[in-house]
C-alpha cells in the first residue's frame, strides 16, 4: 500500500534489501518500483568490504526486471570502489553508490569519479 501511495503522489518509489534478505521478497512489489537497492554491505558504517556474493542477486533482479518489461533502476551501495565497481555494473546495477572510494582517492575526488565511471562503463560494455 505504501508503494502505491508514494506513486499516487507522483513520487518515485524504491526499496532496499540487505545482504541477508531473500530476493523473492520483491516478487509482489517489483512492478511498483522505480528503484531497487541491493545493499552490498550490512548497513551500519562506511568503509566495509564489498560482499561480492550480492552480484548474482543483482543479476537475477536485472533479469526479472528485463523479462517483465519494467523500468526499474538497480542500485548497489556499500564497498563500491575501483576493485568492485566492474562486478556490480556487469551484474546489472545501473546506480552505483561510492563513498570511501571517492574521498580516500589520493588523486582527488574528480579522479575517483572519472575512474569509477570509466570502469563501470567498460564493464557494462563487456557484459552487454
Amino acid at each position: 500500500r505504501i508503494l502505491r501511495h508514494i506513486r499516487k503522489l507522483g513520487c518515485r518509489a524504491g526499496v532496499a534489501i540487505n545482504p541477508g534478505t531473500p530476493l523473492n521478497t520483491l516478487d509482489e512489489v517489483l512492478q511498483l518500483l522505480d528503484l531497487a537497492l541491493v545493499m552490498t554491505v550490512n548497513p551500519g558504517f562506511g568503509g566495509q568490504a564489498y560482499i561480492s556474493e550480492m552480484e548474482p542477486k543483482v543479476a537475477t533482479l536485472r533479469r526479472w526486471i528485463t523479462d517483465a518489461g519494467l523500468n526499474c533502476d538497480i542500485e548497489v551501495d556499500g564497498g563500491t570502489g575501483p576493485a568492485t565497481i566492474s562486478g556490480a555494473a556487469a551484474s546489472g546495477a545501473n546506480v552505483l553508490v561510492a563513498g570511501s572510494a571517492l574521498y580516500k582517492d589520493p588523486e582527488g575526488l574528480a579522479h575517483a569519479v572519472t575512474e569509477l565511471r570509466d570502469q563501470a562503463t567498460t564493464a557494462v560494455g563487456q557484459a552487454g
